[in-house]
């Protein structure tokens, strides 16, 4: 199946066709594949780093924090290690990858666009510039907390900006709102270049690149409370609108014909998205190519079925990030790369790979 077009017929079988049993069953045992495999990724992001803690002591040290005990030996620094360090870190980067997975998927169902990711509407962009202009003036001085509440601020205002100025414009059509984000993402990237060669001094540089870049060094519990419930409750709700995704790709007026309140449910998800990926953004920078590439790998294997792509593309992301912030851990040691930048390294090439597969499906049709 071509992960880059849907056909007419594709949509209508998405959209009204109930679940067979054995669709149901793959699908299950397709979600159940993907869970398995997010938790042997956390439990091998866990375990290796410049110290290595073998397997079953790091999945016994996992099960201690949800008060599971088994009799295993493990020492004071391993577990110190794994419950306060690695940890929280493998998970902000579970629950950051299943924002922009599922996010990417929702967002390319709602403007019926495969090249869209959640930055496309301004969200990434106004996180980043709201992350710098905390680093530019000093506000990160006045608390641990003023860098993801200014990027998150940001990324909130940058969308109401967007929204505001759809509605006030002559075309409410979908591709008007994503032009409109293409140009605040400039204007925007412009602000930031301004502020970037305005730096006063090479520590603040440093720091600002740093962010841009995207990364999960030194996350903390306080960092999974502060984006669990919005991403998990975004993704909950956002999984109940998957029958209305495969409606409206038959078009709007199909859709409101078929009983979908099509300008409320695009602002539903467009909110759910903006909430989540701001929320990810704050702590972590910018990281891209997750809500673009998870959603077309996770839709060769699932079809193009909204109700199994959405939780299948959370749990996608999920893997794809641990497993890329675990290269950027140990493909350099004792270099640290970026998670972003590992990020962009290889999601490129398989978006690359997945157009190249494309353009000989449509030949081959």
């Amino acid at each position: 199946m071509n992960p880059f077009r849907m056909s007419r017929a594709s949509a209508e079988t998405a959209a009204h066709v109930s679940v067979a049993p054995p669709r149901l069953r793959r699908f299950l045992v397709s979600i159940a594949g993907l869970s398995l495999t997010l938790l042997a990724a956390i439990v091998f992001a866990s375990s290796v780093g410049p110290v290595h803690i073998p397997f079953e002591r790091t999945i016994a040290i996992i099960l201690g924090k949800l008060h599971i005990y088994v009799g295993s030996d493990f020492s004071e620094r391993e577990l110190l290690i794994v419950s306060q360090i690695r940890l929280p870190r493998v998970l902000c980067g579970a629950l950051i990858g299943a924002a922009l997975g599922i996010s990417g998927a929702a967002m390319q169902g709602v403007f019926r666009n495969p090249l869209v990711e959640p930055g496309y509407i301004g969200v990434s962009s106004g996180a980043a510039l709201g992350a710098v202009c905390a680093l530019f003036f000093g506000w990160t001085q006045i608390g641990r907390w003023a860098l993801p509440a200014s990027a998150f601020t940001g990324a909130v205002i940058a969308v109401a900006v967007i929204l505001a100025v759809w509605r006030g414009s002559r075309s409410r059509s979908i591709a008007t709102l994503l032009l409109l984000g293409i140009g605040i993402n400039a204007l925007l990237s412009a602000l930031i270049n301004i502020m970037v060669a305005s730096s006063n001094n090479d520590q603040e540089l440093r720091s600002i690149i740093f962010w841009l870049q995207g990364g999960l060094e030194a996350r903390t519990w306080e960092h999974v409370q502060l984006v669990a419930v919005p991403i998990l409750a975004g993704c909950l709700i956002m999984i109940s609108f998957g029958r209305h995704l495969n409606i409206m790709l038959l078009g709007d007026d199909q859709a409101a014909a078929s009983g979908v309140n099509v300008r409320s449910t695009r602002y539903i998800l467009l909110a759910l998205a903006s909430l989540m990926t701001g929320s990810a953004v704050a702590i972590s920078g910018i990281i891209g190519f997750v809500g673009l590439v998870v959603p077309h790998i996770i839709r060769l294997a699932t079809g193009p079925d909204h109700r199994f792509l959405l939780p299948a593309s959370a749990l996608g992301g999920a893997i794809f990030l641990v497993l890329a912030d675990v290269v950027s851990r140990m493909v350099l040691q004792p270099v640290t790369l970026q998670v972003g930048v590992v990020c962009a390294c290889i999601g490129a090439p398989l978006f690359i790979a997945l157009i190249l597969r494309s353009r000989q499906g449509g030949k081959a049709q």
